[in-house]
């Protein structure tokens, strides 16, 4: 049996609404990809977090969330910490009306390839990394704000090695508002805090 774990890394958020306090912010983004994970089958949750957003990870997990305190907010931080499974995901926080079926084909390829990547819709960045554990050596240092699917291609013995499956939008400014369907259960906590805004 394929040990699999999904982390949502709670890394640092540079943009709210105006009107809306970074720190609520934060956190219901937070809140609506931790309970997007606990509906995930077959695969186990977790979260990682700098040691100064340990209180973040506190507030929004479930009693039987893993944390992993990392020393700095990138995939490959995350991925190094990490023991015990075959396989990992590690994905932006920042995406709270993410479907749970983007993440299953963000690990499907690891059937057959090392790596593999979700871009982030209209770019820059990814939304998640997907790898076999032990990680490839010469996976590099990812951040997935501005890291893409050609610099993991580039590092790769063969671009082959690096999958990139569909991607998904984060909300990173006010124009990443508009990707956001009302009518797409969940991300209950961002839809509240966004009730009567307009980009």
């Amino acid at each position: 049996m394929v040990r699999r774990v999904v982390v949502a890394l709670l890394g640092p958020v540079a943009w709210s609404p105006p009107g809306v306090e970074p720190t609520r912010w934060r956190t219901a983004l937070a809140e609506d990809v931790v309970d997007l994970f606990a509906t995930l089958a077959e695969v186990e949750s977790a979260l990682a977090v700098t040691p100064a957003d340990r209180w973040l990870a506190d507030a929004v997990r479930w009693p039987d969330t893993p944390v992993y305190e990392v020393p700095e907010p990138t995939v490959t931080a995350v991925l190094a910490a990490l023991d015990g499974y075959d396989q990992a995901a590690v994905v932006a926080a920042d995406a709270p009306d993410l479907p749970g079926l983007v993440l299953g084909k963000l690990l499907r390829p690891l059937t057959s390839r090392p790596v593999a990547v979700a871009p982030v819709e209209g770019g820059p960045g990814l939304l998640g990394v997907a790898s076999r554990l032990p990680v490839p050596g010469w996976l590099p240092a990812l951040d997935l704000d501005v890291a893409g699917p050609a610099d993991l291609r580039r590092a790769a013995p063969a671009p082959a090695d690096v999958a990139v499956t569909p991607g998904w939008h984060r909300l990173r400014g006010p124009a990443d508002l508009a990707a956001l369907d009302p009518a797409v259960e969940g991300w209950e906590a961002t839809r509240a805090l966004l009730t009567g805004y307009r980009a």
